[in-house]
């Protein structure tokens, strides 16, 4: 019985990942989620109260896979610190291209998407994205501050640099999605390793 509760539950988060990614969270139903995951209507309600509780359920399930796929490859530490920004970007675009592969074009950041769609409507939403890019900037600080330490990016600042260069992966993301081109995610990557290079060797990047 657990295991039944469980699977119709997952299916519900799966079916909320694909179509919502694929779409937007505005043009897609609870009916048409229950369809997706082969579920009824009625026991969507048993396990969520709510679309929007769906949704943060099918965030952190998307998270975790993100988690697994592309942060904790890219920043492991058997490259130099500054190639381990330049590869979260390689594996951004790898993922970006599986998603094409069944989606049929490039979908873009998830989380992205989500809190251009939403940010300004549900600040239940809006916070818990928030919290997922805070996390997703961490990464990239650590990379700098290894960086740092090691003289490889000696006057990077590495929290304001962490936000620019997420910043710069999420238009990256949105250009990619834009030409229906995960490439130009590998292509934008190598200019922001670039641009955080170049701060060696400009005193403005300094604290």
């Amino acid at each position: 019985m657990g295991r039944t509760t469980t699977n119709t539950k997952d299916r519900l988060v799966e079916a909320a990942i694909d179509l919502i990614y694929a779409r937007s969270f505005g043009s897609v139903g609870v009916q048409e989620i229950c369809v997706r995951a082969k579920v009824q209507k009625g026991s969507f309600y048993h396990f969520f109260r709510s679309k929007r509780e769906l949704a943060l359920a099918a965030i952190d399930v998307l998270w975790q896979r993100l988690q697994a796929q592309v942060f904790d490859p890219a920043f492991a530490d058997d490259v130099p610190p500054l190639e381990r920004i330049e590869r979260f970007f390689v594996y951004s675009a790898e993922f970006q291209r599986a998603q094409a592969r069944v989606a049929g074009h490039v979908l873009g950041c998830p989380f992205g998407n989500l809190a251009l769609e939403m940010s300004t409507q549900d600040d239940v939403l809006r916070d818990r994205l928030d919290a997922l890019f805070r996390a997703a900037e961490r990464h990239i600080e650590k990379a700098l501050e290894a960086a740092r330490a090691d003289g490889s990016a000696s006057r990077v600042d590495p929290p304001s640099a962490a936000r620019a260069v997420f910043a710069y992966m999420e238009g990256a993301l949105l250009m990619a999605k834009t030409r229906n081109d995960p490439e130009a995610v590998v292509t934008l990557g190598r200019s922001a390793l670039a641009l955080v290079t170049a701060c060696r060797e400009q005193s403005a990047c300094a604290n």
